[in-house]
């Protein structure tokens, strides 16, 4: 096993390997995999997938878009592409051999569409070998970008996907409702994290322990079990630093109209920030337009169908912080 990666044991029992930080995995390729995630359907993961594509596209980039939610797929529809006769059913059921071989143009230069498997149960829950397969091949796609539009949901395929990512993205409504989804994903993803760490030291559980509230008051930081387990276990308590150092996710807060809509991604981060004492970044929000649904129902992408329109400028703005990561 690489030493830039983890060992985390699937449902199945079996193990699967996932990055151990960012930053070690981008020095074993030249490629980055961005991952975009949510804690439900309907928050616009698709649109802001899509026109993340065509915004690093129009600025050089070789970029694959890979729609990963598998059993529901529609990223096709939103680059208004029709449905591919080539599939992630094909590679998972090895009708395919390479992944680059599912990979089909979209009409934009240097953006190219791998479609979601839509034939069947067992190709919207691949088993560990398969879903292992994938995730080696996501990483070996000879472009500037991979770019992954996750299912909705915290099932371990989509944590896992999202956790292989160099860099993860929470898209968010500014709502209660969708507001308490994001922070589980995020949190769900998080805990998901420190099981790929080294399974037998049981991370999840102590740090799960040190957060739970008692007598209606706060507990234990993940950093506090990390200085306890300093005295006992110096080489685990670094492990579970890196784990806690490596988990960086970024919002993006969509369809905002107020003031406070706009602040929502900021907040959120504070929050999380207060009680996890970890890092969660913003990455802008996208304004609640018209130009929005009238672009969906005329089956084209926003920065195709709208590009002078607010949100169009908002997600490249988006593509603009997104790139500065690198930096």
């Amino acid at each position: 096993m690489a030493e830039n990666e983890a060992r985390v044991k699937s449902p199945e029992g079996s193990v699967i390997e996932l990055p151990r930080s960012r930053a070690a995995t981008r020095t074993a390729r030249a490629r980055r995999v961005i991952a975009v995630g949510g804690g439900k359907g309907g928050i616009g993961k698709s649109m802001v997938s899509a026109n993340l594509g065509i915004a690093l596209a129009q600025r050089g980039a070789q970029v694959i878009l890979v729609d990963a939610d598998l059993g529901g797929a529609n990223l096709h529809t939103c680059l208004g592409v029709p449905q591919p006769q080539v599939t992630l059913s094909d590679f998972i059921e090895r009708k395919v051999e390479h992944l680059e071989d599912v990979a089909v143009p979209t009409g934009i230069e240097r953006l190219r569409l791998v479609s979601g498997a839509m034939d069947g149960l067992d190709a919207a829950n691949p088993k560990h070998a398969q879903k292992t397969k994938l995730i080696r091949h996501l990483r070996t796609l000879d472009v500037d970008y991979v770019l992954i539009d996750l299912g909705a949901g915290t099932s371990f395929n989509v944590l896992d996907f999202f956790l292989v990512a160099d860099t993860g993205i929470v898209v968010l409504l500014p709502e209660p409702t969708s507001i308490e989804n994001a922070y589980r994903f995020i949190k769900a993803a998080f805990f998901r994290r420190l099981q790929t760490l080294a399974p037998d030291d049981n991370f999840a559980e102590l740090v799960g322990a040190a957060l739970a509230p008692r007598d209606g008051v706060l507990a234990k930081g993940p950093w506090d079990v990390v200085n306890e387990l300093r005295t006992t276990d110096p080489e685990a308590a670094t492990r579970l630093e890196q784990g806690l150092t490596g988990f960086h996710p970024w919002l993006v807060v969509n369809q905002a109209r107020t003031r406070a809509d706009f602040d929502v991604g900021p907040t959120v981060a504070s929050a999380w920030k207060k009680f996890f004492g970890l890092d969660l970044g913003f990455l802008g929000a996208v304004n609640h337009d018209d130009a929005v649904w009238q672009s969906v129902r005329a089956r084209r992408a926003l920065l195709q169908n709208a590009p002078e329109s607010t949100a169009a400028a908002a997600l490249l703005r988006v593509a603009e912080n997104l790139i500065a990561l690198e930096h």
